[in-house]
């Protein structure tokens, strides 16, 4: 069992930014550590994930570069910097690890975090 547990959420005017933590009980056994967003009446989509084993990323296409992952393998702690943030950011964020293929697909992954909500202002 991985628990996930991420900070770091708030509100924030368009062009601003913040960075997402996400916590994990361990990296061990996990191949893959993801950042999820979920907006009302939407489904969640992936915005992006780090490979623990060799730090490859992902990133979906909506965010490509504003947005960038990291990992701290001594911390267990996985971050997601945000970046000149528009209104359509606005979504709960979630954190999430998987222990087979790395990507977008929330169906890799295993275990999640309860959320932390993000406000993007215009």
């Amino acid at each position: 069992q991985v628990q996930l547990v991420e900070s770091g959420g708030g509100s924030v005017q368009a062009g601003g930014s913040l960075r997402l933590s996400c916590a994990t009980s361990r990296f061990y056994g996990t191949n893959c550590m993801g950042w999820f967003r979920q907006a009302p009446g939407k489904e969640r989509e992936g915005v992006a994930a780090i490979s623990t084993l060799g730090g490859s990323t992902y990133y979906a296409d909506s965010v490509k570069g504003r947005f960038t992952i990291s990992k701290d393998s001594a911390m267990n702690t996985v971050y997601l910097q945000m970046n000149s943030l528009k209104p359509e950011d606005t979504a709960m964020y979630y954190c999430a690890a998987g222990v087979f293929r790395c990507g977008l697909d929330s169906g890799q992954y295993n275990y999640w975090g309860q959320g932390t909500q993000v406000t993007v202002s215009s």
